[in-house]
């Protein structure tokens, strides 16, 4: 099960996340909100007007904001179960 991971260039938390994931071979879109305004508001939506990333975006509509691989997990297999 993937998801979209919404993300900026400069984000730390966003380029630690992504090296996390692909050493766990998650299967993920990456959004940048500086380039796709219509990521950005999906992100600030997600968290109250903030453009906090990484925000996830699961297949149910679910959001998670800067988790853990963990809590990564734990979210697709509870989508899956």
């Amino acid at each position: 099960m993937a998801f979209t991971m919404f993300t900026t260039t400069w984000c730390g938390y966003c380029r630690r996340l992504k090296s996390q994931l692909d050493r766990t071979g998650m299967d993920y879109t990456e959004v940048d909100i500086e380039a796709e305004p219509e990521g950005a508001e999906l992100v600030e939506h997600a968290n109250s007007g903030s453009r906090t990333v990484p925000t996830l975006l699961f297949e149910d509509g679910s959001t998670l904001t800067n988790p853990s691989v963990r809590e990564v997990q734990q979210r697709l297999a509870s989508l899956a179960a």
